[in-house]
């Protein structure tokens, strides 16, 4: 405790616009709070190659998976505020603030939002063998067989079993949730084979099934079409007016951080995600790049943790 007072000290007492020019003197850690090839951990190298190219120094990806990627925000949280250690964070942790009932760390308290990375959308997938084609379909079955059809995911509080949620109090229908403790990769398995029916899926793992007819895409689940799935409309066009729901990642840092640092950090992070290198290889992930002001990335984490609480309290999930 006295080490992390000495250093709010130091850090505090410095010159805002004096720390901000001469970052980063040294090696800065970027948490990735999941495992090593997950999305987090992809988008956490991709920035942190671009970072350390843009500074002339090195940016280590720290992976402290756990917890649904608490470990690492609450480490982050607690870090020292000088700009050595950011964390790559998103929707699963604005979900977190509800679905644990304990949290250590608050993510719009006790993090800074310093700019955000990408946005992914969704794509809403049933098994060919579900008499579904569109939105309007699926709902009309839904309310014709109440509580019959079924739907996976990758856990409790994923955001794949959420979004579900969402689209079910939006349409007024039941379905039975099947979490996956194997997460992902068996929740697609069970799919492909027709054991579950339908499931909100990223993309870029989807595409493959769709254009296989292994899966039928019957929306998407982001506020436009995406470019990978151009002729499928999304969840909102398709019969269900106001539905989106986006996943997304950003940069935090330790809430005490200069503001000059904020403002650097949110530059640098803007000025590589403008660059073609970047653009090309987030569109190869099925993601689009989404900078934003740290005010704009602060109202925008603090609405997504307000949108989730309700579907998280609406469905009951938790994982306590």
């Amino acid at each position: 405790m006295r080490f992390l007072a000495l250093a709010l000290w130091v850090a505090a007492s410095l010159p805002a616009p004096a720390l901000a020019q001469n970052y980063p003197t040294r090696t800065v850690r970027l948490i990735a709070p999941f495992s090593p090839g997950g999305a987090t951990d992809v988008l956490a190298r991709i920035v942190a190659q671009k970072l350390g190219e843009r500074w002339g120094q090195s940016v280590i990806v720290d992976n402290r998976p756990g917890a649904g990627g608490n470990i690492g925000a609450e480490l982050a949280a607690r870090a020292t505020p000088d700009g050595y250690t950011l964390v790559v964070a998103g929707a699963p942790h604005a979900i977190n603030m509800t679905l644990y009932r304990k949290l250590s760390y608050d993510l719009a308290k006790d993090l800074a939002s310093l700019n955000r990375i990408a946005t992914y959308s969704s794509a809403l997938v049933v098994h060919p063998s579900l008499p579904v084609k569109s939105v309007k379909d699926l709902i009309a079955l839904a309310r014709k067989r109440p509580g019959e059809l079924n739907f996976g995911s990758a856990g409790p509080g994923s955001p794949n079993r959420l979004a579900i949620e969402l689209f079910m109090t939006m349409a007024g229908v039941k379905m039975v949730h099947i979490p996956y403790k194997g997460g992902s990769g068996q929740m697609v398995s069970e799919l492909v084979a027709g054991q579950v029916q339908l499931a909100s899926m990223g993309l870029p793992p989807s595409i493959s099934y769709i254009k296989a007819g292994r899966l039928r895409a019957i929306a998407v689940t982001g506020a436009t079409r995406s470019p990978l799935l151009p002729g499928v409309p999304t969840v909102s066009e398709a019969g269900l007016p106001g539905y989106e729901v986006t996943s997304w990642y950003g940069v935090f840092a330790p809430a005490a951080v200069p503001k000059g640092l904020v403002a650097k950090l949110n530059g640098d992070i803007a000025a590589i995600l403008d660059t073609s290198d970047m653009k090309q290889r987030l569109d190869k992930l099925g993601a689009e790049p989404a900078s934003q002001s740290p005010e704009a990335f602060a109202r925008f984490v603090q609405a997504e943790i307000s949108k989730w609480a309700k579907v998280v309290r609406d469905s009951g999930a938790t994982v306590d």
